[in-house]
């Protein structure tokens, strides 16, 4: 660990504190889901909010553009939305000589934060064009591959899947988003401070606190946090728990989920603690802090089966359990040095 890790620590919790302060200039409460969505950025990863219509979403992402110096593109998707309207497409165009020659118009998905809003109102084939981008920051078309500007985040929003015009994410793409956070709905107080503040004419404005070089920073502060062997032994436990009819799978995982967690899953366990631990003022982690953020990073991972759809049994009753099932035992670690 490097010698001044406090100092950087220090100033990671002061960065984040302050891009909390001007988002919450125009967002009012949610801050667990604002805390998840700058989570992700300081891991360095994207976010899927899942919510009914007009719960600030939208808004949040904005604002939190706002606060940031980094490009930003808003991709509107909807049934007729094509994969070239997102990626770009290759153009004729003609030089001041006469000659023609294909030049490659950049889509809207190269910026540095996109708001892919509504994404599951896009049909599978375009929803499935953003794999590649999410995965690796690069676009390929027609034969060439285009690196994207870092850090690159996709923020999406999506409408809960039983709504009308909507269309399932694929698998493979749920699984790119470190987290998807639930968005409800506003407290009594909440909704009164809304008013308040949107119903007087008064347009609030967020400054811009921090820019790309101070977040590549942070992202790579957050990896030099130590994970001691009986930490990660519990987080690969958690993510076993949820593999039916394996070795630590529980009764409920074997009951109700028809697929578990990826390794991605893991990974986003890993690095999402490790935030946690930087926040509270510690430099390792700790079980709370992967208790914590089990649930958001995992959610999206698992797949029900018939009978839990059939009872009613949502992902996070399955994990909630399972959280109380897997014990934080630290013997028997196999790969502990």
């Amino acid at each position: 660990m490097q010698p001044n890790f406090e100092q950087q620590a220090e100033i990671f919790r002061s960065q984040y504190d302050t891009i909390k302060k001007e988002v919450g200039k125009v967002i009012v409460g949610h801050d667990e889901i604002v805390h998840g969505v700058l989570t992700c950025m300081m891991i360095g990863g994207h976010c899927l909010l899942e919510g009914a219509p007009g719960l600030g979403k939208t808004l949040l992402v904005r604002t939190l553009s706002e606060t940031l110096s980094l490009d930003f593109n808003r991709i509107q998707f909807t049934p007729d939305l094509m994969p070239a309207d997102i990626l770009g497409t290759n153009m004729v165009t003609e030089s001041t000589d006469g000659k023609r020659r294909f030049e490659f118009q950049h889509g809207p998905i190269f910026t540095q934060i996109c708001l892919a809003d509504e994404i599951n109102r896009a049909t599978p084939k375009t929803q499935s064009a953003m794999l590649e981008t999410m995965q690796e920051g690069t676009v390929t078309v027609g034969g060439t591959r285009y690196e994207l500007k870092q850090p690159f985040f996709v923020l999406a929003t999506q409408n809960p899947i039983e709504q009308e015009g909507t269309y399932p994410l694929p698998e493979a793409q749920l699984d790119r988003f470190l987290f998807k956070l639930n968005v409800g709905y506003s407290s009594r107080s909440d909704l009164s401070t809304i008013l308040d503040r949107t119903t007087k004419g008064i347009h609030i404005k967020p400054d811009k606190v921090i820019d790309g070089e101070q977040i590549l920073e942070m992202q790579k502060l957050v990896r030099e946090v130590i994970l001691a062997d009986h930490l990660r032994d519990y987080i690969v436990r958690l993510t076993l728990a949820t593999h039916p009819e394996g070795e630590f799978a529980c009764d409920i995982t074997n009951q109700y989920l028809r697929w578990g967690s990826s390794p991605r899953g893991a990974q986003t366990l890993a690095l999402a603690s490790k935030v946690r631990a930087l926040l509270e003022g510690r430099f390792n982690v700790s079980f709370e802090d992967v208790r914590q953020v089990y649930l958001a990073a995992t959610r999206h991972r698992v797949i029900l089966n018939f009978e839990a759809q059939a009872e009613g049994i949502s992902a996070d009753d399955v994990l909630s359990e399972i959280l109380e099932k897997v014990t934080e035992k630290v013997d028997d670690i196999p790969f502990a040095t």
